[in-house]
Parts: C-alpha cells; structure tokens; sequence
C-alpha cells in the first residue's frame, strides 16, 4: 500500500508538469483534446469552417482582389477611427490564447490594446501596443527581438508568445486614441480547452514618467494584490542628457515589504543580463552601444535626430519569476554619473510595462496618462 500511495503522489506531481511541457519540441508529438482556433479579420468569431468568407462588398481589401473575387484575400485588415474602440476577438468559453501576430499603422502610443478576463469591468491589460510588443519607440524605430515570450520581426512583425488563459470567455479591443485613422493587421492564435480553477491570469500595466522629477524614483508598477508571480519587464528609457545613465538599482518590494525591498539589484543594466554600459564607447565622435537579443533578455539603443538618448530593455522570467503571496511593488532608480564619482540622480524620460500572472480579481489600474504625456516628441 506504502508503495502505491508513493507511485500515486510521483504521478500527481508529474502528469501537470507533462501537461504544462505539453507544447516544447521535446513532447510536440502528444495528442491534446484541445480545439485549434484562430481570430483574424477574414475570420472575427474564430468558428469553426468560418475564415475566408467576406464579400468584395464588405473587405478592407476589394479592391485588390475585384478580380478574384471571395476567399481571395479580401479582407486583410481592419480600419479604426480616430476616438473609436475596436472588439479584435471576443472568445465565450474556456481556453487560452497562444501566439498574437500584429502588425499596426499608427501612433504606436495612442493605440492601446487591451485585455478583459471572464467579463471582468476592468481590463487585466491595457497597454500601449509598441511597448506591449517591447517596441516602445514607435513606428519605423522598432528593434530585432528574437525572445523566447516576444519577436519583433523586420520590420513591424510583432509576435507574442505570452500564454493566456481564460475560463469563461475573453475581450480584446484597441483603442485609437489619436486624431488619424490607424490600420491593424492581426492574427490571435488561442485553443478551447478546459482550464482548472486555480490558474492565474495574465497581466501587463503600462506606466510614463517623462521627466522623472529630480531624485524620485520610478514605479513600475504598484498595488499589486494577491497571490501571483512576476514574469518580466519592459523599459523604453530616454536619458535626457548626456552621459551614463544607467546606474539605478531595481526594487521588489513583496508580501508586506516597506522600506527595504526582498530582492534588490545592483544596476539598471545589470537587471537586464548586460554590463559595463552595454559596451558604451565613443565612435566618430558618437556614443554607441552594441545591442542584443536573447531568449529572457535584451537591449537595443533607438537612433534619435534630437539630443535624447533613446534605449529599449527587456527581461523575461520565464525561468525565475518573482514570486509573491500578499502583494507586490516594483521600482527603479535613474542613476548616472557626475564629479568625483558621485552618483547622479536623472530626470529621463521612463516608460514600462509590468508582465505578471495572478489570480482575480485585481486592484483598478491607474489612469493611463493623457495624450500630451503618451506621445514621444
């Protein structure tokens, strides 16, 4: 019987983990009961025996297919109004979405996606779709990014890989918050299957300051509640000065931490798997850096025609997530250098989004910053 119990509990603890690894190489042969769906323009409900179907009286595209006629790439694309909010997939049931592809024409700060979780009133993801995809910079300035939870394909092939699960249903909708019409190009790859009780949800929080006032350090994110764990983080930063600019020190601050934090860090290039400066140097009179671009992490400094400095960092948790009970709290300092070596506090331009799962509901977001403080000038 001892012997039983033991093979019983070895098989609790393997068999989630065999379901979880389910879609790695290593196990891709598997069969899953789990239905394949996707949601593009050519096909808005997802359903089955659906896609393809729009009428050259109705398609973004009629134009170019008049010749051709239905189920020849008639409707590729949406338009959206300035001021207008667009449904891009609306999913009744249980299930979880596994790859977004997108490709949008706009002001990559004004179009803002969101995600609403099992009818929730408040979206678990509302976010600015150039830094969602750790594109922060805006339209023609997007980087090479071949990670393991985002690509960014040449040249706005934006991919991601973050999974996201549901249990009653899902919305997600963009938000055109500028005075032009956007265009979007979308595809929203997801599976209908069961999800148990206990899974978290997926969420990602966009925040700016821009300037960081002097000596204040930068939230990434606050009022986290609940059990959940932290998975990653963007920072479009934009050092309006000259010189370093990135000595500042990331700070976890969880389970009911007040002034000192859990884990704390050694430097903002340091959080981001870089150092000494991303191999700062000077080069025909210029500062530059060398870029790269990794599975979990990445750095890519953003050609600029005025005098601020513009960079891109990514760090995903996908092998160590920051793990939390009660609550959680992110911040980091903005650091560079002045006389006699003395830190220097920075008034940069920062910008982040916040990637984490945890169980509902979750606190209200705060407001997104107006027009006027979204836009890169």
């Amino acid at each position: 019987m001892k012997k039983l119990v033991m093979t019983l509990m070895a098989c609790a603890i393997v068999l989630p983990f065999a379901q979880a690894q389910a879609t790695n190489l290593s196990h891709l042969y598997q069969l899953s009961d789990a239905q394949s769906r996707s949601i593009s323009p050519e096909n808005f409900t997802g359903e089955k025996g659906k896609g393809g179907m729009a009428t050259l009286e109705e398609g973004t595209a009629s134009k170019a297919a008049r010749e051709l006629g239905q189920g020849w790439k008639v409707n590729p694309y949406v338009h959206i109004k300035p001021g207008e909010t667009f449904t891009l997939g609306e999913i009744e049931g249980s299930g979880v979405i596994r790859h977004i592809w997108m490709t949008p024409v706009g002001d990559y700060r004004l179009m803002i996606f969101r995600f609403h979780w099992d009818g929730e009133e408040t979206p678990s993801v509302e976010v600015p779709v150039g830094d969602f995809f750790a594109a922060g910079w805006g339209l023609g300035k997007e980087p090479r990014i071949t990670s393991l939870a985002v690509c960014v394909n040449p040249r706005s092939g934006f991919n991601s890989y973050w999974q996201m699960p549901f249990r009653k249903g899902c919305k997600i909708t963009m938000e055109n918050k500028g005075d032009k019409q956007a265009t979007v190009y979308y595809q929203i790859d997801y599976t209908l299957e069961k999800v148990s009780k206990s899974t978290p949800y997926f969420h990602a929080q966009f925040r700016r300051v821009n300037p960081l006032p002097f000596k204040d350090v930068y939230t990434i994110v606050d009022g986290i509640k609940g059990k959940g764990q932290y998975v990653g983080t963007y920072l479009a930063h934009g050092a309006n000065g000259q010189g370093w600019w990135g000595e500042g020190e990331i700070k976890f601050y969880m389970d009911g931490d007040t002034d000192f934090p859990t884990i704390c860090g050694t430097g903002e290039e340091d959080y981001f798997c870089g150092s000494y400066g991303y191999e700062e140097r000077e080069e025909n009179g210029k500062t530059v850096y060398t870029n790269f671009t990794s599975p979990y992490t990445g750095f890519h400094h953003v050609p600029s025609e005025g005098p601020q400095q513009r960079f891109g960092q990514y760090r995903w948790h996908i092998t160590d997530p920051i793990r939390f009970d009660e609550d959680l709290r992110v911040t980091i300092q903005c650091l560079g250098w002045q006389s006699e070596g003395r830190y220097l506090p920075l008034q940069d331009d920062m910008a982040s989004v916040a990637y984490w799962y945890q169980v509902e509901p979750h606190a209200p977001f705060p407001a997104l910053p107006s027009n006027e403080q979204l836009v890169i000038k």
